[in-house]
């Protein structure tokens, strides 16, 4: 089959470090035609993206996607609005719970083409007290020894 796989669009790698990841999902992405070729060639950031609900559906917020540059003036749209994302019912339901649990939030992961869609990889997270992030760089940092001392023997 054509186009299959996954292709990686952009990541948020700030999001692993700044919080602990419980679970993760897959979302589709409701997105304006432009958007997708913009997307295509890779000009989107997930730096400060997070998502949250709003009557039940739940939405993509300060996401950019940079304006295609071939688009008409009249498809040229806002490079940070909010886009619906896509999930089963029950999904929705049991997200709506754990959100609503203190500290727990959604953030978006990576945005890729699955199959030539355009997918949102999702985090059900709760943010990282300074302290907690000082304890993975410095269990990273012992990790990294011991691979080193494993490789001189």
């Amino acid at each position: 089959m054509a186009g299959s796989g996954k292709k990686i669009i952009c990541q948020n790698r700030k999001a692993r470090h700044e919080y602990h990841i419980d679970e993760t999902f897959e979302a589709g992405l409701v997105l304006i035609g432009p958007e997708v070729k913009s997307l295509r060639e890779g000009r989107a950031n997930l730096t400060d993206a997070y998502a949250s609900f709003d009557k039940g559906e739940l939405w993509l917020h300060n996401c950019h996607i940079s304006p295609y540059p071939n688009a008409s003036r009249w498809e040229k749209l806002d490079p940070t609005r909010p886009r619906k994302l896509l999930l089963h019912a029950r999904e929705l339901r049991r997200l709506t719970g754990k959100t609503q649990e203190r500290g727990y939030t959604l953030i978006p992961l990576s945005l890729y083409f699955r199959d030539g869609r355009a997918k949102a990889e999702l985090a059900l997270a709760k943010g990282k007290k300074l302290h907690d992030k000082r304890e993975t760089v410095k269990a990273r940092e012992i990790e990294r020894e011991l691979r080193k001392q494993y490789k001189i023997r």
